[in-house]
């Protein structure tokens, strides 16, 4: 990854970090690298509920409109609803302003190309060169060739339909908890679902610039599974604050992550004849038991390093339709171009309405074993692969569990840790090997 673009945009600090200068070149160098073979450039743009999300937005459509391009403002917007209008209306770019689920004092720019996918290395490289370097150098038109402001929140309608629209059942019957954390998805989700006949009980679905992820969201789902028992749901749906992805809850207010929602859409999609080649694309985090009831059932599973990216890239390359993290980041590639939570929930909620079973049942079809995680600050984490005490220990934590389960150590893509992860029956077990991974982690990569 470059110096300002991660593997999901530019993020950092709003304010200090992501500067509104930082943004307003961003708008610039963008623009200009995307739109200059287009004769009517346009851009979308939109943001989730950030209190520096005006600030941002404000800077970065004043870069766009300085290389005469054109913005269509969407407001408050899921970032795969970027995406979809960014497709459906056939507009030269969209750009997202969030930090998903990091907390209010991160915001982020995502820029996505007219084809609805997240741009390809090489241009994020050359828009990265062109702020790095100073973009005076790029044009400024007068007069009537400067770029326009169109505020279009109403486009929102149309991105509800579309999901509305990607599911073939109804969900009356269904009494739903779902959490919005306080971000993109507190007006979308709640309407969409109840426009399909589902019984709705938001919660965090009021936003004050502040609270988005507090306490809430699919990173701290205690309030969720509390609601559900409480109203006595079917189940409950998390979604983080740019609404990319899902975690639910069932009805007994147990956690279905992202690795169960994948197998129990994938094996109803493979037995509707609806999973081509009958394979799935994963990452290295994703559970043993998920390999386990795909191979159970004659669907192989691909794997990649952690990141939507690198799943959505061995996706199109193998020819996968269902993709994704266990953090509930999933894509379904027949639908849309990115992760999607809204529209991962509904494809979950069809499958529990096709077959009748609570979700407990459901997602009991992969038996789930212990993870034990731990996180090391680290002085240097890209010594990892080159330090022998790191790598002999890592070894004789693998061969101490032999085939019954796995270790996984990994340097962390965005922050200067090593990520240690054991995987087996026995949970105790578990702890023992990562906490011993961690004493060597701290004595021999200071």
């Amino acid at each position: 990854m470059g110096v300002l673009f991660g593997t999901d945009g530019v993020r950092g600090k709003a304010n200090q970090e992501l500067t509104p200068e930082l943004a307003y070149r961003l708008g610039r160098a963008g623009a200009y690298v995307l739109s200059r073979t287009v004769e009517e450039p346009r851009i979308i743009v939109g943001k989730d509920t950030r209190i520096s999300g005006d600030m941002l937005e404000a800077a970065l459509t004043a870069g766009i409109c300085s290389v005469g391009v054109d913005v269509i403002q969407v407001g408050v917007m899921p970032t795969p609803a970027i995406a979809y209008l960014t497709r459906r209306m056939g507009v030269t770019a969209g750009v997202v302003i969030s930090a998903s689920h990091n907390p209010v004092e991160d915001n982020g720019i995502k820029f996505f190309g007219n084809s609805g996918y997240k741009l390809p290395d090489e241009t994020e490289a050359e828009i990265e060169r062109i702020v790095l370097n100073g973009t005076d150098s790029l044009p400024y038109p007068t007069g009537a060739a400067v770029g326009r402001v169109v505020r279009r929140p109403e486009a929102v309608e149309q991105y509800i339909e579309f999901l509305k629209n990607s599911i073939d059942t109804r969900l009356e019957g269904l009494k739903i908890v779902v959490d919005c954390a306080n971000g993109a998805a507190y007006q979308v989700a709640p309407r969409v679902l109840a426009d399909l006949g589902a019984k709705v009980v938001p919660i965090f679905a009021e936003p004050d610039g502040v609270n988005i992820n507090r306490d809430c969201g699919s990173t701290h789902l205690q309030n969720l599974q509390k609601a559900v028992m409480e109203h006595g749901a079917h189940l409950g749906l998390a979604h983080d604050g740019d609404a990319d992805r899902v975690i639910a809850v069932d009805e007994k207010g147990e956690v279905v992550d992202g690795d169960q929602i994948m197998v129990i859409c994938g094996l109803d999609l493979k037995e509707r004849g609806r999973l081509p080649g009958d394979k799935v694309v994963v990452t290295v985090m994703s559970n043993m038991g998920l390999h386990l009831a795909f191979r159970k059932a004659g669907i192989s599973v691909l794997q990649t390093a952690v990141g939507d990216r690198y799943v959505l890239e061995e996706m199109k390359r193998s020819g996968a339709m269902l993709g994704g993290e266990q953090s509930g980041h999933i894509i379904f590639l027949e639908h849309s171009t990115t992760g999607d939570g809204l529209l991962t929930a509904l494809q979950l909620l069809s499958t529990v309405v096709k077959r009748g079973k609570p979700l407990s049942e459901l997602a009991a079809q992969m038996a789930r074993l212990p993870q034990v995680m731990v996180n090391v600050p680290v002085r240097d984490k890209n010594r990892l692969a080159e330090n022998d005490e790191m790598q002999k220990a890592i070894a004789e934590a693998q061969a101490r569990l032999g085939e019954r389960g796995r270790v996984l150590v990994r340097p962390s893509g965005t922050e200067p840790l090593i990520r240690i992860m054991a995987e087996g029956p026995d949970e105790k077990e578990l702890e023992e090997i990562t906490s011993g991974l961690a004493a060597v982690a701290k004595e021999h990569l200071q």
